[in-house]
């Protein structure tokens, strides 16, 4: 009987560790939050500059000394996502700024094994594409702007896989 007691202990004793996956999912998601709450300040701070020098890029001629992989990246519709992204820069900031909060919070919920913490960050996970649909447009999506993409589907994929190991 003494023995079916410590086996029952060591049982809940492994089911409360932090598992590596989770440990090392959420770390790099409090680095990567704390990183895009930076670049959510930096972008509202930079967005009028950025626009300017742009347009002033494209309509200066500068443009045609540059190699032609960076002439195919300054189109109009890129002209337009900068303005977009000005214009719309005090809306984007405090979804930014929420998303990236939402995804601190989940994170920290998940290294206590709660299974919330997992809703928490997918909804700061997804927010910033809504976010960006609305206010700059699906060409955000193309290009370079794709890439920037796929650290969240990854990220979506491998918290997915690992959910089984919040039990709260």
């Amino acid at each position: 009987m003494n023995q079916e007691t410590n086996t029952n202990a060591l049982n809940e004793f492994d089911k409360s560790q932090l598992p590596s996956s989770i440990n090392v999912l959420t770390i790099l998601t409090i680095i990567g939050s704390s990183l895009g709450i930076l670049s959510s300040a930096w972008n509202y701070i930079s967005a009028k500059k950025s626009y300017e020098d742009l347009k002033e890029v494209m309509n200066s001629g500068k443009l045609d000394e540059a190699p032609k992989f960076v002439r195919g990246m300054m189109t109009p519709q890129m002209l337009e996502m900068s303005r977009k992204a000005y214009e719309n820069r005090l809306p984007m900031l405090i979804l930014g700024l929420v998303a990236m909060a939402l995804c601190l919070y989940g994170a920290i919920e998940m290294r206590k094994l709660k299974k919330q913490g997992y809703t928490f960050w997918l909804i700061g996970e997804v927010l910033p594409v809504f976010s960006t649909i609305f206010f700059i447009g699906t060409a955000a999506f193309g290009g370079f702007g794709l890439i920037m993409w796929m650290f969240p589907v990854i990220f979506i994929i491998l918290y997915t896989v690992n959910r089984k190991h919040l039990i709260y």
